[in-house]
Order: structure tokens, then sequence, then C-alpha cells
């Protein structure tokens, strides 16, 4: 290809976090927002739920019934040109409280060009207190986006939906029932408007903002939405969440070509958790 700038450079030597959903949101989530958690499931109703809007209630009576749940996280990132391709990947282990003073501890990995970086989240009170590799604790409010889109929360999935109202799709194959959110290829000015194309915007933001101050004009007007797809999916038993997947694509214009912007999360239900979640004596 034809190089121009540093495009290269930054290309390569992006740090991709944005697998933290991170979501809104499972980041992808923007995904930290707290949700309002019942701390006793409701007795089960005559009538079976039917919309989407009463499956999400059902589930949020479910998980709130528990103390609290852990979570196995999966994401990763990339950017994609041709012939170059800068990518990062993330694991991690979720354990996340219920009730009004809900809490979470992650503790997972972040890997980009063979170089992996272990990375400690918490978020208590509001506040998201995040460490990588041997660099020094960061905070900050949760609702900040600098700091939600690095906290997965897989149960803000439930307040997303919500959000998403219209667009959410229902289907109830054997076993399970999935609740789906989606756009296809499209010009972004044509659906910036929906909920879930909403949620990959803040997802792409820190990337979009790199690629602008290495030189990438990338005016909304021209970039175009590959796809983006949100499910989350319930057992159809006990209205348990048992797995959240969010993938988005993005083509950005460079310099007659396009750059391919991806990221792909999937958060599974490993079981519940009867622990508590506490700061470590360095943050109180």
């Amino acid at each position: 290809m034809r190089r121009t700038s540093v495009l290269p450079a930054v290309l390569l030597a992006a740090v991709l976090t944005g697998c933290a959903d991170p979501a809104d949101e499972g980041k992808p989530a923007g995904s930290a927002q707290p949700t309002a958690q019942r701390t006793q499931a409701a007795p089960a109703e005559a009538e079976p739920p039917r919309t989407a809007a009463e499956f999400l209630a059902r589930a949020e009576e479910a998980m709130g019934g528990h103390q609290g749940w852990t979570f196995a996280v999966r994401g990763r990132e990339g950017l994609v040109l041709p012939g170059q391709e800068s990518a990062a990947t993330y694991t991690a282990t979720v354990r996340r409280t219920t009730g009004d003073r809900w809490a979470l501890h992650s503790t997972g990995a972040t890997s980009s060009k063979g170089v992996s970086k272990p990375e400690e989240i918490y978020v208590a009170d509001g506040t998201a207190y995040v460490k990588t590799g041997t660099e020094e604790w960061e905070e900050g409010p949760v609702t900040d986006p600098e700091f939600a889109d690095r906290v997965e929360d897989p149960l803000a999935a439930l307040d997303a939906f919500r959000r998403y109202g219209d667009e959410v799709t229902l289907a109830t194959p054997d076993g399970r029932v999935e609740l789906r959110a989606r756009t296809t290829s499209a010009p972004l000015t044509g659906v910036r408007d929906r909920g879930v194309v909403r949620k990959a915007l803040r997802e792409l933001a820190p990337t979009l903002n790199q690629l602008r101050a290495a030189g990438v004009a990338a005016p909304e007007s021209e970039i175009s939405v590959g796809g983006v797809e949100e499910t989350l999916v319930l057992d159809a038993a006990t209205y348990r969440i048992t797995g959240h997947t969010f993938k988005c694509t993005f083509l950005i214009p460079y310099d007659g070509q396009r750059i391919r912007y991806e990221q792909d999360v999937t958060e599974r239900t490993s079981g519940t958790y009867n622990g508590t979640v506490s700061l470590p004596e360095a943050l109180k």
C-alpha cells in the first residue's frame, strides 16, 4: 500500500483496549452503567413472558435473586488495512454482586503484538479502579467514558436492551431466549441514531481520536457501518442470562482505501458468586 503521514506507526503501536465494553454497554460493553437489581426473585407468574420487555423484567428478577454472579469474558479489537493489521485480545473473569450497592471485580489480561499485560478492575460505590501491568491504579467515576469503556458489566446489558426499545427482536429457539439488536451495512449518517450504533460509536471513539490525531480526517459523513449486532441470551426455563455478545465493524476512509475497525466481545455466565467484593487496602 502507499504509506503517508504516520498512520502505519499508529496502527502498529496503538494500544487497543476497547474490548472492555464493554456494555452501556456486554463494553462491550458502554457498558458500565449501574443496573437496578432486586434482591429476591419474584414468584413465578401464571402467564409466561411474551415480549422483549417482559423477558428483560424476568431476567432482572432472576439475576437479582442471587448475591452475585461470575462471568467469563473474551474480546478482540483490531484495525485492518491491506497488508497491515493491529489487534488486541482480552480475557477476564468478572465477579459481580447484585443489589443497589452492587460491586464488581475483574481479573484478566490484554495481549497485543505478542505481549500480555495483566489487568485488574474494581467498581464500588460508583467509582472504577483500573490497574494495568505495573502501572499505578487509575480511578474515576464509572460513568466517565474513559473508565466505562474499560469495565465489563454483563448485567448492564439489561438496561441497554431496555433502551433499544423497538430495535430489539425476540426469538425462542429450544431451551433459550434470544434478544437481538442489529444494524446491517449502511452509511453511518443513516443509522447513527439507532441505540446499538450509538453504543458502537462509543467503543470506536478512542481509536477514531487516535486516527484523527495521526492525520486521518475520517469525517462521519464518509464513515460506513459494516455491521453492528448485540445479542442477549436467556435460559428459557429460569430466565437467567447465559450469554451476551457484541460485535461491530466500521469502515473508515483513508488515502483512497478503507481502514476496517472490528470489535467482538463475548460474555458467558459461569455460575453464581456467593462472596463479596472488597477494595484492597491500597484503594481504601
